[in-house]
This record gives C-alpha cells, sequence and structure tokens, in this order.
C-alpha cells in the first residue's frame, strides 16, 4: 500500500499539470510567484520554508502543512528547529492549530522513515 505521502505527491503533480495545462496566465503567474517566493535571497531557504510551515498551520491548510515539511525534510532540518516552528504556530494559531500538528507530527514521522509502513 502506498504512504499517505506518496499519494500527496502524486495527487498534487497531478493536479498541478492540470491547473497549469488550463493554459491560462493569472494562475501561471501565481505558481510563478509561489515557487519563486521560497528561494533563496536575503532569507535561506530552509527559513522561507519554516515561515511557510508557520503560515499554513496557523491557516490550517494540511496540504500545505505537508508540503513545506517535505521541503524542510529535503533541506536537512533539525527536529527542534521543527519543533520551534511549530510551536509559533500553536501560540499564534491557537488550540484550533492542535488537530493539524497532529497530522504534522505523522507527517515528519513518515518523511523521517521513508523505508516504514503506513
Amino acid at each position: 500500500m502506498k504512504k499517505r505521502i506518496d499519494r500527496f505527491h502524486e495527487h498534487r503533480a497531478r493536479m498541478n499539470d492540470k491547473i497549469l495545462s488550463a493554459d491560462f496566465l493569472p494562475f501561471k503567474r501565481f505558481f510563478s510567484l509561489d515557487t519563486a517566493a521560497y528561494q533563496e535571497g536575503a532569507l535561506d531557504e530552509l527559513t522561507k520554508e519554516l515561515m511557510g510551515l508557520v503560515a499554513s498551520t496557523v491557516l490550517r491548510c494540511d496540504d500545505c502543512i505537508t508540503y513545506h515539511l517535505d521541503r524542510c525534510v529535503q533541506l536537512n532540518v533539525k527536529r527542534e528547529e521543527l519543533y520551534e516552528a511549530l510551536n509559533v504556530a500553536l501560540v499564534v494559531g491557537g488550540s484550533i492549530t492542535i488537530p493539524h500538528l497532529r497530522r504534522a507530527f505523522e507527517t515528519i514521522e513518515e518523511l523521517e522513515n521513508p523505508g516504514g509502513g503506513e
């Protein structure tokens, strides 16, 4: 059985392809802007991804949380850094973010144990 993170990647790629194949310029512009926002600049990529993680948690977007966690792991984030970012999100977002914090912890475990079962 496929892991949740693999299903997430497949669904995200498939749907992004559909959106971009609509050949609608405003969609393409937004996707380009989103990609550019997380590239290295005055802030490094990891800092920007952690900021994205905090914002996504406060906004309660599980797909966004998964995306930013995945990027953070790819960028070799330390567990403590993830915990501090998620704590900022919890403090800013309040108790309503706790279910998303739970899913974030599941995602972290899955990302750090790619060979493990579901």
